[in-house]
C-alpha cells in the first residue's frame, strides 16, 4: 500500500523556518518523483517543489524561489522541504504527493500525482 505521511507543520513567526518532511513507502522510491503542494483557505492547491529520487533534479514555484530548498534521503525513502524566510503568504495546508519524474512546467500541475499525503498545517504569523 502506498504511503505518504507528512509532519513538521506548526507555527511560526514571519522569517522564521520549518522543515517539512514527507515518509514514503509501499512503492519503489527512486521510480518517482514527489512533489510539494499547498492549499490556503479559499485558494486552489498549488505546486510548491519537485525532486525527482532518481537523479535529484528540483523544480520551484517562483513564489519560494531562494527560500525553500527541497531534498530527498533515498536511503530513508524522505523527502524534506525546508522553509526559511516564511512570510504569512506561505500558510497553508502542505501536503507531499507521488508523481512520476518531474520534469518542465508539468509538475506544477496536480495531474501527474497519484497518491497523497493527509497534509499538514503551516502558519505564519506577522
Amino acid at each position: 500500500e502506498v504511503q505518504l505521511v507528512e509532519s513538521g507543520g506548526g507555527l511560526v513567526q514571519a522569517g522564521g523556518s520549518l522543515r517539512l518532511s514527507c515518509a514514503a513507502s509501499g512503492f519503489t522510491f527512486d521510480d518517482y518523483a514527489i512533489g510539494w503542494f499547498r492549499q490556503a483557505p479559499g485558494k486552489e492547491r498549488e505546486g510548491v517543489s519537485c525532486i525527482s529520487s532518481s537523479d535529484g533534479s528540483t523544480y520551484y514555484a517562483d513564489s519560494v524561489k531562494g527560500r525553500f530548498t527541497i531534498s530527498s534521503d533515498n536511503a530513508k525513502n524522505t523527502v524534506y522541504l525546508q522553509m526559511n524566510s516564511l512570510k504569512p503568504e506561505d500558510t497553508a495546508v502542505y501536503y507531499c504527493a507521488r508523481s512520476p519524474p518531474c520534469y518542465g512546467s508539468s509538475w506544477y500541475g496536480v495531474d501527474p500525482y497519484d497518491y497523497w499525503g493527509q497534509g499538514t498545517q503551516v502558519t505564519v504569523s506577522s
